[in-house]
């Protein structure tokens, strides 16, 4: 038997026989609640693969060792407690024993028992190894972390997702029952088409979690390696997070197509009112239409003018695609219909702009005519307020200018130069007024011939 170095005295036998009974204690209570842990009964009756398989291989080895080691740990230190239990007051013997009991290599174990202690590149297998408590309890600490880190990890990962998964595929469920009550299928809808690749990836995603639950685990740690003791104490649970990027990701995505198929609900309830709202866009710009042709020929009746815009017809393409829209209403397929309601919405809500624009664009001459008119009736109030309204020049032009705006048809130029030769004519008789009536606005000259 090796020297375990000085001899302790009875109060150093003391505390070493005091500390390493609580550590038997706490070791037994970690293994137990160890043995129960639920992570290391799934692990135990799952089909692994991967890393999880890997690393299983090796920790699960663990358990039953520490138990063997364990016992006979708990073994060394009964005996250290007998030789104590002889005298109150232990002898040099005594104390020469229990120091080797205590401090030496006084623990038998099988040879391999012990795979993480140093070999000599070599050397043979040895039938028994002896080693120290404290070396021994090293051991089992650093099996006890690396069984934990595999068994933890595992749970933390099977109790994270699986679940999770379960209730997600079972929404994808239901969008994917709403979908294809809107006529959305996979390869004939680009919707249809994400909900069969989130239901792949769920699924792959769920078999990997069972099989192979530490590719989704993330230390906060390097893995506990065996033969190495972890830093703090190795009965603690090991940290780290579960990876759940792939399950928040199909969750953001499936959330996204359940959106748009929702405002595919939203357009079949509305559909037939939008349609609807298209055609009553569409008439009005008919009648805009109608009204703007009846208006170009008024004023080709009544105004002499060669530049009147043309009224252009109506939009028989824009009535084809209602027709195309209405189709697929009656069919249901509303994933195509969506779009093309859009822009029918649009394209009638322009063409009635176009048939507003058109109407305004031919009644100008009768709009500039009708401001001629409104001017020379202000001119002619103005004569009279001058006292002028009996002077024949101005007589001469006030009833060449109503000629010209009430005969048709209608010369705008010279109808616009009259008013202005009318309004001239007042200007002498209102340049001697003026300081009768200061204040007064001078009237502008200037009239627009449309």
């Amino acid at each position: 038997m090796a020297s375990a170095g000085p001899v302790l005295n009875r109060e150093e036998v003391d505390r070493a026989l005091a500390r390493l009974g609580a550590e038997r204690d706490a070791v037994e209570s970690a293994l137990l609640a160890l043995q129960d842990h639920p992570g290391l009964r799934l692990l135990d009756g799952a089909e692994l693969s991967g890393r999880t398989q890997e690393r299983w291989a090796v920790a699960g080895k663990g358990l039953p060792l520490l138990w063997a080691l364990f016992d006979r740990y708990a073994e060394a230190l009964a005996s250290a407690r007998a030789v104590r239990a002889r005298k109150a007051k232990p002898g040099a013997a005594e104390l020469a024993e229990l120091s080797e009991l205590l401090t030496g290599d006084a623990v038998t174990v099988p040879g391999g028992a012990l795979p993480d202690g140093p070999q000599l590149l070599g050397a043979p297998a040895k039938l028994v190894e002896r080693v120290s408590l404290d070396a021994l309890m090293a051991r089992m600490n650093s099996w006890y972390a690396t069984v934990l880190e595999v068994v933890s990890a595992a749970d933390a990962v099977w109790s994270a997702l699986p679940a999770r998964i379960d209730l997600l595929l079972a929404e994808l469920h239901r969008v994917q029952t709403l979908a294809a009550s809107l006529g959305v299928h996979a390869a004939t809808h680009p919707l249809g088409d994400d909900l069969a690749g989130l239901a792949a990836d769920l699924t792959d995603l769920r078999t990997e979690v069972r099989g192979d639950p530490l590719a989704l685990w993330r230390p906060a740690r390097v893995p506990a390696q065996r033969g190495t003791v972890p830093e703090g104490s190795a009965f603690a649970s090991p940290s780290g997070v579960v990876d759940t990027e792939r399950f928040d990701r199909a969750g953001r995505a499936l959330d996204g197509v359940r959106l748009e198929l929702e405002n595919l609900l939203r357009l079949r309830d509305d559909a037939e009112e939008r349609l609807q709202g298209v055609g009553d866009l569409l008439q009005r710009a008919d009648a805009t239409l109608g009204e703007a042709r009846r208006a170009r020929g008024e004023v080709l009746a009544k105004i002499a003018a060669s530049d009147v815009p043309a009224v252009p017809g109506p939009a028989s393409a824009l009535r084809e695609r209602i027709v195309v829209a209405l189709e697929l209403r009656q069919a249901g397929q509303w994933g195509r219909l969506a779009p093309l309601l859009d822009a029918l919405e649009d394209a009638a809500a322009k063409e009635l702009a176009r048939a507003r624009q058109s109407l305004t664009e031919v009644t100008q001459p009768l709009a500039v005519r009708a401001e001629l008119r409104g001017r020379l009736d202000a001119y002619k109030a103005m004569a009279a307020r001058l006292r002028v309204a009996e002077d024949p020049e101005v007589i001469e032009r006030y009833e060449k200018a109503r000629w010209l705006l009430w005969s048709a048809p209608c010369d705008l130029r010279a109808a616009a130069a009259a008013v202005a030769r009318f309004q001239q004519s007042l200007r002498p008789a209102h340049a001697e007024s003026a300081p009768e009536e200061a204040g007064q606005t001078p009237v502008d000259g200037q009239v627009q011939g449309g």
